[in-house]
């Protein structure tokens, strides 16, 4: 916290390092074991007067890959400069989402992946007539989403945790379509659809831009550090709702030009894949693999008066 003393700024943050292991057994003969390594860091930063605000989080399974000291430079940096925010009427804009404020999106976009609610109805998967998506291109054709437990960023358990059924890699969304949805193993046997378990983690594959990079390529846009206070408006259509926060910034012309206040969104991760400009390299965040994505038309329905 010293670095952060010394220019006025107020932190507080978490680490968490963890070593441990699961295992599953029956009398049936299953048995599985799990050994996992975890370190957590997240840090957010204020001015002293409490009007600039600031956050950074990484998520590594090796130590040795993370800098806590970068991270809070991160952070730093953001609450310096996001003192005296100006308010920009609330519309579509182009956004630059951080892994950070994608993955809460993508996150519960992924979790609704399940067949028994498309089979029932209940679900943006789901067609009238008892029909699900199976197969259908609702994205742009770049989105490729999979989870694989072999992968060295996000090592995962070989087993599902609830049922001990073996997960393999799986591609969720293949360009752009929807190739897999997962079920129960009580509903994959009473309707006779793929026995897969829900994935623990999720990719999304990327580009090969970095942030700055995506940034300097943008004529004008809004960069959104993270979301929270996510919530669901309806379910049938992924719309959510929540709020911008910890370093929100308008640019022009390739560079941040200033701070803006926060917003209230009101965007559905369906469409907002379907408005997909540009992404960026992957970064490791909450378990999943998530790029920085550019993104047309991101609609925020209101102003925030918090920091």
């Amino acid at each position: 916290m010293t670095p952060c003393r010394k220019k006025n700024l107020v932190a507080a943050g978490y680490l968490e390092d963890s070593v441990g292991f699961g295992a599953i057994g029956n009398s049936k003969g299953l048995f599985g074991y799990d050994p996992s390594t975890s370190a957590n860091f997240s840090i957010t930063v204020r001015t002293a007067d409490g009007l600039g605000s600031g956050y950074a989080i990484r998520d590594v399974n090796d130590v040795t890959k993370l800098s806590t000291k970068a991270a809070t430079e991160v952070a730093m940096q953001k609450a310096l400069i996001s003192v005296n925010a100006r308010a920009l009427e609330p519309g579509k804009y182009t956004v630059i989402l951080e892994p950070a404020a994608a993955v809460d999106l993508l996150s519960n976009m992924v979790r609704n992946f399940d067949a028994r609610s498309a089979d029932e109805g209940r679900s943006f998967l789901s067609k009238k007539g008892g029909e699900t998506r199976l197969g259908e291109k609702l994205f742009d054709e770049r989105v490729n989403i999979y989870s694989d437990p072999t992968n060295l960023e996000i090592p995962g358990s070989p087993y599902s945790g609830s049922d001990g059924r073996p997960q393999t890699k799986m591609s969720w969304i293949e360009n752009g379509a929807i190739k897999s949805m997962y079920a129960s193993r009580y509903w994959s046997q009473a309707k006779g659809v793929a026995d897969i378990p829900a994935p623990s983690g999720f990719i999304m594959a990327g580009g090969t831009q970095s942030l700055a990079e995506i940034i300097k390529d943008t004529e004008k846009g809004i960069l959104v550090t993270r979301f929270w206070y996510i919530r669901a408006v309806d379910p049938p259509t992924l719309l959510y709702t929540g709020l911008t926060r910890d370093g929100t910034f308008y640019i022009e012309n390739g560079v941040i030009k200033y701070p803006v206040k926060n917003f209230r969104l009101n965007e559905s991760p369906v469409i907002m894949l379907n408005n997909l400009e540009a992404m960026g390299v992957p970064q490791r965040i909450g378990g999943n693999l998530i790029p920085p994505l550019k993104i047309r038309d991101f609609t925020f329905s209101s102003l925030s008066d918090a920091i």
